[in-house]
């Protein structure tokens, strides 16, 4: 299928989205390493029901990389202001938010800060405040060692030195965080590869985790905060072979979540959207009619 990229002027910078469909809006919201194409496998389908907005967040695909200090404009905040006035730009006043990693971050905060705008939640294998200390935990701390690689100053001409070293970094996530690796072809990890190459691209992803590196820490020393539970409605999937983000993690979300389901499927890693598309896509249109 080929799909149709438009580009609008969101929030100051320019944003690059797939949009396919028509009907009620949803926006599927992708993580890293990750952009628009990461949902190839539930646009052509769900485009069938509803009006599919897919963006590249800020620093990735196509979307612009603001030169600005990554901690002033690549935290989770610019990210919700992006999509509220990408919603803005489009004329949608209501809309249905379905994402994981990073983009289930922006999730998250748009319905803390402005449920009003939000019909519906779906999130894919979710980081949550309520993981809180258990991302540092001795089993589990050699699976984040990314996280802090991407923070250093030479860190994207590192990866970016050749084809064969993006390849060989942005390859080993596809394989190693997914239950079959097998669910992304060449042409899809080729795909990968020319994206990230593309000039800024692996930079305007790592400045996430330089913008997110306080908060992360703080979760470590501090552990999971009190907070109000999110209100709008919430549909989880999360994949039991994920390693990064633990399926038996999502044990305290009746703490942050006062109206959602959860599942758990066990043959999915962390791309569970990706990997098990006709499941993903049949959950997603059940949740979203059913709050018609």
């Amino acid at each position: 299928m080929s799909f149709n990229h438009e580009y609008a002027q969101a929030n100051g910078i320019e944003l690059h989205y797939v949009r396919e469909g028509s009907e009620f809006p949803l926006f599927l919201v992708h993580g890293w390493p990750e952009f628009w194409r990461a949902w190839r496998k539930n646009v052509p389908v769900l485009a069938e029901s509803f009006d599919i907005i897919v963006p590249d967040l800020r620093g990735f695909g196509d979307s612009e990389k603001p030169d600005v200090p990554a901690e002033e404009g690549y935290g989770v905040d610019a990210h919700v202001e992006d999509m509220l006035a990408l919603a803005d730009e489009l004329e949608i006043d209501e809309f249905g938010f379905v994402s994981h990693d990073l983009g289930a971050y922006v999730g998250q905060e748009i319905a803390r800060q402005h449920p009003d705008v939000l019909r519906g939640l779906f999130l894919f294998d979710t980081p949550y405040p309520g993981i809180g200390e258990r991302w540092r935990d001795p089993e589990h701390i050699d699976e984040i060692w990314y996280q802090s690689f991407n923070q250093q100053p030479w860190a994207a001409d590192l990866v970016g030195s050749s084809r064969e070293a993006c390849e060989a970094y942005i390859g080993h996530f596809l394989d190693h965080w997914a239950g079959d690796p097998s669910a992304f072809g060449e042409e899809d990890r080729q795909a990968w590869v020319d994206t990230y190459l593309q000039e800024g691209n692996l930079q305007g992803g790592f400045n996430w985790y330089i913008a997110a590196d306080d908060a992360r820490k703080e979760l470590m020393r501090e552990g999971a905060p009190e907070m109000d539970p999110i209100e709008v409605p919430t549909r989880i999937l999360w994949g039991e072979l994920d390693p990064i983000v633990n399926a038996e993690w999502a044990d305290r979300i009746g703490e942050y979540f006062a109206d959602y389901e959860l599942d758990t499927v066990p043959s999915a890693g962390h791309f569970l959207h990706h990997e098990k598309p006709e499941q993903a896509n049949a959950e997603i249109e059940s949740f979203f009619e059913g709050l018609d």
